[in-house]
């Protein structure tokens, strides 16, 4: 029994741009064939066991796959009686090949829908304040290929009657062969025609380069613009300052190296995509319960003898609760107050059902805790329980005892480092030589030496080249110990921190790269 295929365009980039009839056959879709540039959060809209293939198409890079492997497996995936669904950037027919595929459904009898998307040769405009047409500006505009053939860029297309013959120029998939473009169309337009440049349109990550068409090309280059790109050439252009164009987001389009665990990686990572960035997520740890708990289950049996339970992160609350469960210990028995180092072991804590009591204000490592506790507990005769990594560093049971506390410091948990040999890590590698990573990000001593335990002599130089963050001074500390000298560091150390440190570090940038000087 032969299924169908819906050509489904995905939009310009943000998941909500999708149409309602779009978003409808994704959530009947046995399989689904999508391109890389597409958002990933319309991938969940389809069936959790539907069949999910990457077929690339980013721009004109070099594919997943061929177009006629994509289009065979089109057929041959309906012909096993399974609803097809081939999401597409922006719209199908809009030089995104989708005739072809079209077609071969035609070829093969096998019934075909397509669902029209917003293309970006009108999205990207629009989203960076650009109308392609205005009564007082442009009466006409026209959507080319910027990359029909790299090798011919003048002979294929017929630029100078293109750009004489109307008043608004979209150009798709140029950023390859930008100069000889507006090369081209300077031929016809005088050089301080407005211009654009629009990246990553309608996505966190966009980013707008605006600039008279004879210096577009080397601006856009200077501000690190490529694909995936939108350029427009026009009197529209001078549109964008008049009807208050949307604001940049302060890291847009930096493509950031997130090294923390699944989960709290999977938080700071959100947080530097609300601010506009790429995040790359490596977890340079993983983690797993200590395989002969002995220790932590006697301090557990003894919980409502201590003073105080002192969480130094989240894991050491998920943990600790895990095991309470296994064992059948309840931790309302805990009579004492439970202090956690700053808000992620603290929401940990909750969410695990213990009550928290006290959270640093000031610094938020071992020996700003240590100072804390001083003051909201006499450490002298207090027992204190203080669940812990196998490679916790001991400055924080140690400087307690010092204070005069009976510290008990069960390992709760087991860090381990990633797998030197995983695809992860060979990604990782390829990535950091490819320069497709502008700034690593490193939120504990053990991340750093994971991290670097993983490269290569290359991947290793090429991450010297990035932008190197650390989130406080005993990360800090690790990557000079490792040879890598911090550019970002927070006062206080957190991810909503680090992000901030980002965020200013990125605006000195630009501020340096506008003035001509050197961008980091």
């Amino acid at each position: 029994m032969s299924g169908r295929v819906v050509l489904v365009g995905a939009g310009p980039g943000d998941a909500d741009l999708i149409t309602l009839r779009g978003a409808e056959a994704l959530s009947a879709a046995d399989a689904v064939l999508y391109d890389e540039l597409v958002a990933r959060e319309l991938l969940d809209l389809a069936p959790p066991d539907a069949v999910r293939i990457d077929v690339g198409k980013r721009g004109h890079d070099a594919p997943t796959r061929s177009q006629e492997e994509t289009c065979a497996l089109l057929v041959k995936l309906a012909r096993e009686g399974r609803n097809v669904v081939r999401l597409k950037g922006g719209d199908p027919f809009v030089f995104g090949r989708g005739a072809e595929e079209a077609g071969a459904c035609a070829e093969a009898g096998i019934p075909c829908e397509v669902v029209p998307g917003v293309t970006s040769a009108l999205a990207a405009p629009a989203l960076a304040g650009i109308p392609v047409t205005d009564r007082r500006h442009s009466a006409s505009f026209a959507v080319v290929t910027g990359h029909k053939d790299p090798t011919r860029v003048s002979r294929e297309l017929r630029w100078d009657a293109l750009a004489d013959s109307v008043d608004t120029l979209v150009v798709l998939m140029g950023m390859r062969n930008l100069e000889a473009i507006l090369e081209e169309i300077g031929r016809v337009r005088p050089p301080e025609t407005p211009a654009a440049a629009v990246m990553w349109a309608g996505t966190k990550r966009q980013r707008v380069v605006e600039a008279p068409l004879g210096e577009l090309a080397a601006r856009a280059r200077e501000a690190g613009l490529g694909n995936p790109a939108t350029v427009v050439v026009g009197d529209v252009v001078r549109l964008r300052a008049e009807l208050g164009a949307p604001p940049e987001r302060p890291l847009a389009a930096r493509r950031i190296l997130v090294t923390r665990g699944e989960e709290q990686g999977a938080r700071f990572a959100e947080l530097l995509e609300q601010a506009g960035a790429e995040s790359v997520h490596v977890p340079m740890l993983r983690f797993e319960p200590e395989a002969e708990p002995l220790e932590l289950d006697a301090c557990l049996g003894r919980l409502a003898t201590y003073d105080g339970l002192v969480l130094a992160s989240a894991n050491a609350a998920r943990f600790l609760a895990h095991r309470a469960h296994e064992i059948g210990v309840d931790l309302g028995e805990l009579r004492g107050l439970v202090i956690c180092v700053g808000p992620a072991s603290a929401a940990a804590a909750r969410k695990v059902g213990l009550r928290v009591d006290r959270t640093p204000e000031g610094r938020r490592d071992a020996e700003g805790l240590i100072e804390e506790l001083a003051r909201w507990i006499e450490p002298a005769r207090k027992r204190l329980l203080v669940p812990r990594s196998q490679i916790g560093r001991e400055r924080l049971p140690d400087g307690l005892r010092e204070a005069g506390a009976e510290v008990d410091a069960p390992v709760a948990y087991r860090t381990l480092p990633p797998e030197r040999d995983a695809p992860e890590a060979e990604a990782l590698r390829a990535r950091l030589i490819a320069r497709t990573i502008d700034v690593a990000t490193f939120t504990s001593p053990s991340a750093v030496r994971n991290c670097l335990g993983l490269l290569d002599p290359e991947s290793r130089e090429a991450l010297s080249r990035c932008v190197v963050a650390a989130v406080g001074p005993t990360t800090a500390a690790a990557l000079r110990e490792a040879g890598l000298e911090p550019d970002v560091m927070p006062q206080m150390a957190g991810g909503p921190e680090l992000v901030e440190a980002l965020v200013a570090h990125e605006a000195r940038r630009r501020a340096d790269a506008n003035e001509g000087g050197e961008p980091g």
